[in-house]
């Protein structure tokens, strides 16, 4: 046995015995209370019997609630209710006995049925006050000792500022005070949280900092608030407070306890600010688990996060595919840490290799592929048109190919808002690996889903890296143009929704993930810059440098043509026209492109731009070639 495992019994035995005692204080006080003090001699015989009987009855009620492993710091409203519930069956039953025992051997004769209800209740007060105490005891020395610490001021009175304040008193002792809460509910206003009053709204952050001396502010709201973040942001950046703190996503907050240590600093991702999607988890793990899943591009930023979120539905064995040998030796060893128990497979492979590919389906057998695998640098790709060609295009098919010759259920494949009406030749290759997709639909019995979404913030090549290094280096912002949008989510909640959409469709579907607004990159750029405590054109230039090739001032989901319409899974609507072709309409633009792969870049560009017209033109047609010749 640990040293733990002694501990941890040890404690249960000595609440148990805690229990007994406070059990048979109980009964005696009640039997006190009902005879004013004098209890007749009659019971006093049979007194001990009663005691023992409750106490054991009280004991063994409580433990079937599990409160004998609990954690007594920590104490909390479910934990009370489970307790009320166990003293509740033990005095039912205990009364149950008396009455049962009427007429039989007199053993309860004449027992004062009031007794059964005092001792009750003096029963939930000793025995609950024991369980909280030391609950009770740690806040009130928490709270006297956290008047010499870092004075706080908290932005939103609600369920996350109840947990903050409650958490943060059990954690952080001594290192800093609570003052007071901002909150732009007006029914919340002049009330106390935990004894914490709510000192006005956000407008008034500048006399409450002033007045109370706030060196710190921690914002307490849900992360679809963002006006409100940014409001307040904005008030404690203007009042002088530049020590400000961010509660984390709910997900952190569901691993681990919320101490200051968790609390992190405002990010862009929390001032844009999306609701987080309420996902079909259940549907994805039903989707994922047990299956063997292969994710192609798994070292660049959406393969990487998808590979964490699949791990966490318990595939079978999961197979991570990337010609980057590094990324693909961190991303194994990260999820060997995080998951030790999955079974990894990892790849060192391009997609664009037919036998390699070929030669990694027959081993592992995947039964659910995600084809993240992609060139994606909008203007790199200008000036190299045959390798986004090569990858994008029949790297897809390649992949779609070997899919259904090994009987994939489902091949997912990630896809861009710059596919809609494209003007770049990386926008140009995904709409036509689209098609492809959506043209091998259900040969072989193998679901083809397409899943379209915007910017990602902080992968790999992304704006947002990109103006941090040029502020760190106190360098201008170079932004394209003032007008220039785009659409943004986050990494976990773009790999999230892709693996929803897989779960969902049922092949031949494009989703489309809701984006939420544009965001202006020129306003994306002030914020960035006001987040490292400098101002905009002032300590930091914005440059503008004039649209690049390939680039569109503002970038679309659908075109006009598709429309979308709204599924039961919130953040995902799906394509209303997906103009699904047989392969043998694919197939001869695909030849041309071969044919054309390695001429200049103007002509390749040319015949991309001509096979997407053709092919978002023309109906079904019969399959001419076989898959393979084209790859």
């Amino acid at each position: 046995m640990s040293i733990i495992d002694y501990l941890r019994i040890r404690k249960a035995w000595a609440f148990a015995a805690a229990d007994v005692f406070l059990t048979l204080v109980s009964v005696l006080i009640a039997f006190w209370l009902r005879f004013d003090g004098r209890i007749p001699l009659e019971y006093w015989g049979r007194l001990w019997l009663y005691m023992a009987l409750l106490a054991a009855l009280n004991v063994f009620f409580v433990w079937r609630e599990r409160l004998y492993i609990f954690t007594w710091a920590f104490m909390g409203l479910q934990d009370l209710t489970r307790l009320v519930r166990a003293l509740t069956y033990s005095s039912v039953l205990f009364a149950a006995l008396l009455f049962l025992d009427f007429g039989t051997t007199n053993f309860f004769g004449g027992f004062p049925r009031s007794v059964i209800f005092i001792a009750y209740f003096l029963n939930l007060i000793f025995i609950g006050s024991l369980r909280i105490s030391k609950r009770l005891w740690l806040e009130a020395v928490n709270r006297s000792d956290g008047e010499t610490g870092v004075s706080t001021l908290i932005i939103g009175a609600g369920s996350e500022g109840e947990r903050l304040i409650r958490d943060l008193r059990g954690a952080g002792a001594g290192r800093y005070a609570i003052i007071g809460i901002l909150d732009e509910n007006k029914n919340k206003q002049k009330t106390l949280l935990h004894g914490v009053p709510v000192l006005g709204y956000v407008s008034n952050m500048s006399e409450v900092v002033s007045q109370h001396q706030i060196q710190q502010i921690v914002v307490a709201l849900p992360s679809g608030d963002s006006e409100t973040i940014k409001k307040a942001v904005r008030a404690a950046r203007e009042a002088g407070v530049q020590n400000i703190k961010i509660i984390p996503p709910f997900s952190e907050m569901l691993e681990k306890k919320i101490a200051l240590e968790a609390l992190k600093d405002i990010t862009i991702e929390d001032l844009l600010g999306r609701e987080v999607a309420k996902l079909e988890t259940a549907k994805i793990g039903e989707f994922i688990r047990g299956k063997r899943v292969l994710v192609t591009g798994a070292a660049g930023s959406i393969g990487s996060e998808l590979a964490r979120q699949i791990s966490k539905f318990e595939p079978e064995n999961l197979i991570i595919l990337d010609f980057n040998e590094s990324g693909i030796y961190d991303l194994e060893h990260e999820l060997q840490i995080s998951f030790p128990d999955q079974k990894l497979y990892p790849v060192v492979a391009s997609v664009t290799d037919s036998r390699k590919i070929d030669k990694v389906f027959s081993e592992t057998k995947p039964q659910v592929v995600f084809h993240a695998a992609a060139y994606k640098h909008v203007p790199l790709m200008e000036y190299f048109p045959e390798e986004a060609v090569t990858t994008n295009i029949f790297g897809t098919l390649i992949l779609a190919e070997t899919a259904i010759k090994h009987g994939v259920q489902k091949f997912v494949f990630i896809s861009t808002d710059k596919a809609v009406k494209p003007v770049s030749v990386m926008g140009k290759t995904k709409r036509i690996a689209e098609i492809i997709v959506n043209s091998l639909n259900k040969q072989n019995g193998t679901q083809f889903v397409s899943v379209r979404f915007g910017n990602v913030l902080a992968s790999r090549g992304s704006v947002v890296p990109l103006f941090q290094e040029q502020i760190r280096r106190r360098a201008a912002i170079t932004v394209t143009h003032p007008d220039m949008k785009r659409y943004f989510m986050t990494i976990p909640e773009a790999a999230l929704l892709v693996t929803e959409a897989g779960a969902v469709g049922g092949g031949g579907e494009i989703f489309i993930l809701d984006m939420g607004e544009p965001v202006k990159i020129v306003d994306l750029a002030h914020e960035l810059i006001k987040l490292s405590g400098l101002e905009p054109d002032k300590d930091i230039p914005i440059v503008f440098t004039g649209v690049r090739p390939g680039e569109k001032i503002f970038e679309e989901l659908l075109t006009d043509t598709e429309g979308a319409s709204a599924t039961k899974w919130e953040k995902i609507f799906v394509s209303k026209n997906t103009n699904n072709l047989d392969f043998g309409a694919v197939s001869r633009e695909l030849f041309k492109l071969k044919e054309k792969l390695y001429s200049n870049p103007a002509e390749l560009t040319h015949v991309l731009s001509e096979a997407i017209t053709s092919l978002e033109t023309v109906k079904s047609e019969t399959i001419q070639a076989p898959i393979q010749t084209l790859a």
